[in-house]
């Protein structure tokens, strides 16, 4: 947890200030975010069908470049 306490002369501005820059660098934030949504994981039978239609399309993106109708990407 977060403890921030004001100093003497310090306005609300600057006590918020701090305050957020302390929870930013502590990470709460990310990690409440990150555990917000839970993802179910996917069965084999679907980790499989992602998998053969990831692959069918590099197949076709691969015959299509060779054939010309799409031009490759210059690299940086």
């Amino acid at each position: 947890m977060v403890e921030v306490k004001k100093k003497d002369k310090e306005t609300v501005q600057s006590l918020l200030y701090r305050f957020t820059r302390s929870v930013q660098k502590s990470g709460i934030l990310t990690r409440a975010k990150k555990s917000r949504f839970k993802e179910r994981p996917k069965s084999r039978t679907m980790q499989k069908k992602a998998a053969l239609r990831r692959e069918e399309k590099r197949e076709q993106y691969k015959t299509l470049k060779k054939m010309g109708k799409i031009k490759s990407r210059p690299r940086r």
